[in-house]
């Protein structure tokens, strides 16, 4: 059974890995494959020695399907990728999967065969708009391919309120749609919002509803609001201000460092 992240007071800290767009993608540049699994295990190494508890290795290809579908070029690129992380980190250093913007099948099954821990969806439950379409969920199908490779040792972290998920048709308040996910498998939830007060709101109502229910910021925390922020959550995606040079720059282990010494402060 996926035990991640834990309840314990322990916050998780997960660094998030861009990785620039995959072979069997439109945007895809021959020949830039070894230096996007060099870049990912580079900064992997940076979160490890910084302190982080692991990190997420996420596609961005620009244009998605939204179907729960992936090239197999690109699939065995990502996988090529996490193995490369995995074995380049200590066993403890938790490694997950995120194939946007929908393939949900084929991250699970990259993290189950490379030795991942967990993966990341956009969504499981309801329907949400994006960019590239309607995305729309079965999670009956997914929880049924899960058992099928036996991958219920994987954590399925599931968005419920964020960047990449928003209750399509309104209707449903975050806290209702972090329920129905953890009914239909998830193990953990992931949210934010833009205005700190409101996800501190968002927690607070995914707690009254769903007490034992992880819940990880999805975004929007930085050196500054890491404090509060956190003593709220069980844990969060950090991207933008572990990177050397904004979004989709490599990690620098020395803001991995700071931001973890924030972490370390708060109160149990």
């Amino acid at each position: 059974m996926a035990e991640f992240p834990r309840r314990d007071g322990h916050k998780a800290v997960i660094g998030m890995i861009h990785l620039r767009p995959l072979p069997g993608t439109p945007f895809h540049r021959d020949g830039t494959l070894n230096e996007t699994v060099d870049s990912a295990v580079r900064s992997a190494v940076a979160l490890e020695q910084g302190g982080a508890d692991g990190c997420l290795i996420q596609t961005f290809d620009r244009v998605y399907s939204v179907a729960d579908e992936s090239d197999p070029a690109r699939t065995v690129a990502m996988g090529l990728i996490t193995d490369a992380v995995v074995r380049a980190t200590a066993d403890g250093f938790q490694v997950g999967v995120q194939m946007m913007r929908n393939a949900v099948s084929a991250s699970l099954a990259v993290a189950k065969v490379c030795g991942g821990t967990f993966v990341r969806i956009g969504a499981l439950v309801g329907q949400t708009l994006s960019p590239h379409g309607m995305v729309t969920p079965d999670p009956l199908r997914f929880m049924e391919y899960r058992r099928t490779i036996s991958a219920e040792d994987i954590a399925v972290v599931a968005d419920v309120d964020s960047m990449h998920f928003s209750w399509f048709g309104g209707g449903k308040t975050t806290a209702e749609v972090a329920k129905a996910a953890g009914t239909a498998g998830a193990d953990a939830v992931s949210l934010c919002h833009a205005d700190d007060d409101a996800t501190l709101r968002m927690i607070d109502s995914v707690r009254e509803i769903a007490p034992h229910m992880p819940v990880i910021l999805a975004g929007g925390t930085h050196h500054g609001n890491a404090a509060r922020l956190l003593a709220a959550a069980d844990g969060a995606f950090v991207g933008g201000c572990l990177e050397r040079e904004g979004w989709g720059a490599e990690i620098d282990a020395e803001r991995v460092d700071t931001y973890m010494d924030i972490v370390r402060g708060i109160p149990r």
